[in-house]
C-alpha cells in the first residue's frame, strides 16, 4: 500500500480516480437510497478543476481509494473518501484520513459528512474517534468532527 498525491491533470490518473469515485459512491447510493450524490454526476473535467487536494492508495499499481479536502487555517474539510469496492475492509479509509492527518500540520479540527444511513463510514469516522456533532435531516446527512 503506498499513498501519495493524485494529480488531476494526468488524464490517466483523473480518470482512475473518477472510476474509483463512481463505484465507491454507488454503493453508498444504495445504502442511503438515493443517488442525489453530486461526485455520482461529475464528469472528467469538473474533477480536474476542482480546487480540492486529492491523496490516493495505490495497491499493487491500482488505485484503490482516495481522499480529498480543503483546509483553511487550523480547520481541514474532507470533501471526499472513497475506496473501491473491491479493496473494501482493508483498512484504506483508515490509511488516508490518518495519511492526512500526518501531512496537514496545525490542524485542530477535522470535519467530514456522510449519508446517515451510510453504516460503513458512520463506524469508520467513530472507530477514528470523530463524533457526531449533527444531522441535516433534509439531506439525510450526518456531519462529524475530530
Amino acid at each position: 500500500m503506498a499513498i501519495g498525491k493524485i494529480q488531476l491533470q494526468s488524464i490517466q490518473q483523473a480518470q482512475r480516480l473518477l472510476e474509483v469515485q463512481r463505484a465507491a459512491y454507488l454503493v453508498e447510493a444504495k445504502l442511503i437510497g438515493s443517488s442525489a450524490i453530486p461526485a455520482l454526476q461529475e464528469d472528467l473535467e469538473a474533477l480536474q478543476n476542482s480546487d480540492e487536494i486529492f491523496y490516493g492508495c495505490w495497491i499493487d499499481g491500482e488505485l484503490a481509494g482516495a481522499i480529498s479536502y480543503k483546509r483553511e487555517g487550523s480547520l481541514l474539510d474532507i470533501y471526499r473518501l472513497v475506496v473501491h469496492p473491491s479493496y473494501f475492509r482493508r483498512g484504506i479509509g483508515k490509511a488516508l484520513v490518518s495519511f492526512v492527518e500526518e501531512v496537514e500540520e496545525g490542524i485542530e479540527r477535522i470535519i467530514v459528512s456522510t449519508g446517515a444511513r451510510n453504516l460503513p463510514a458512520k463506524r469508520l469516522y467513530e472507530v477514528l474517534g470523530f463524533s457526531e456533532i449533527g444531522e441535516r435531516g433534509h439531506t439525510g446527512t450526518v456531519d462529524y468532527a475530530f
